[in-house]
């Protein structure tokens, strides 16, 4: 069986980071090894949580693992607490990491235009260096316009669907020729000339071609979509699938989950009801 080191907080309400990506690599028949960056009693998208942060704690996790001579086909780094856990992270992948080793970078920093309370000048220099180290990289929109320094608030200004794919397109081409890795932009919502029609999607960039995915949108966000869809591409990685078919899965089972969630009108903070359709994943 295959196994991915799985770097993220673990938070007990909300969806996301580790109780997210565990039970979708366990579907996908991956075995999921967490090394948790800090526990939350919610995501912080709650009016009120408490925060252990284990940044000091991340290095028995690299000492024991290596006295049992541990080695991982995949290692998945999702939300860090800051610079620290970046420097820590870099000494694990200088341990684990090697050629046969697929690093999946989901770089976590903001959403809708806001970065996250976590957010510094320093994180983001950091962050810009663990993405060179990857062989996958997901950043939403906010998170790629970080990275690659394309505004956010010109490219929501566009009123053309096909300006607004060009922008990140090149956003993602001078992302990809910047890491090498492959690049899968999430959150893309493409102007639309239809007032009552919406558009969500993603895209896909490697070193020779794009491919946008695009479907009509219900107009409800939850916690935790990212930290699924990334999981599912881990998965689909693992086992062999190419990632735009991994895309394509993970925007099914989303739909499917998001659909049923809006349904039963869950909070945004609680996270998607997606365990039902896990079999989805198989």
């Amino acid at each position: 069986m295959k196994k991915v080191a799985v770097i993220q907080d673990m938070s007990s309400f909300g969806k996301c980071s580790l109780t997210a990506a565990m039970p979708v690599l366990s579907v996908m028949g991956v075995q999921a090894v967490p090394l948790p960056t800090a526990i939350l009693t919610a995501q912080t998208g709650y009016s009120s949580f408490y925060c252990e942060d284990l940044t000091s704690k991340m290095d028995h996790f690299v000492d024991e693992w290596s006295k049992l001579g541990a080695t991982f086909d995949g290692i998945h780094t999702g939300f860090v607490t800051g610079k620290e856990q970046i420097d820590n992270i870099f000494r694990f992948l200088n341990i684990f990491h090697s050629s046969k080793t697929t690093l999946l970078v989901d770089p976590v920093m903001g959403d809708l235009g806001e970065v996250y309370k976590m957010f510094t000048g320093e994180l983001l220099d950091r962050m810009k260096e663990l993405v060179k180290s990857a062989d996958i990289i997901t950043p939403n929109i906010t998170e790629c316009c970080l990275l690659t320094g394309l505004s956010y608030e010109k490219l929501q200004s566009y009123q053309d669907d096909s300006d607004y794919i060009q922008a990140l397109e090149d956003a993602g081409h001078q992302l990809q020729q910047e890491t090498g890795a492959n690049v899968i932009i999430t959150g893309l919502n493409p102007p639309s000339t239809d007032a009552n029609k919406r558009y969500v999607g993603n895209m896909y960039v490697d070193a020779h071609r794009s491919f946008s995915s695009i479907r009509e949108y219900n107009g409800e966000s939850y916690s935790g979509t990212g930290d699924l869809f990334a999981s599912v591409i881990m998965g689909g990685t693992m086992r062999g699938q190419g990632l735009v078919e991994s895309m394509k899965l993970a925007e099914t089972f989303l739909a499917a989950s998001i659909e049923a969630t809006s349904k039963e009108q869950i909070p945004r903070e609680a996270g998607v009801n997606f365990e039902k359709f896990l079999r989805m994943l198989l």
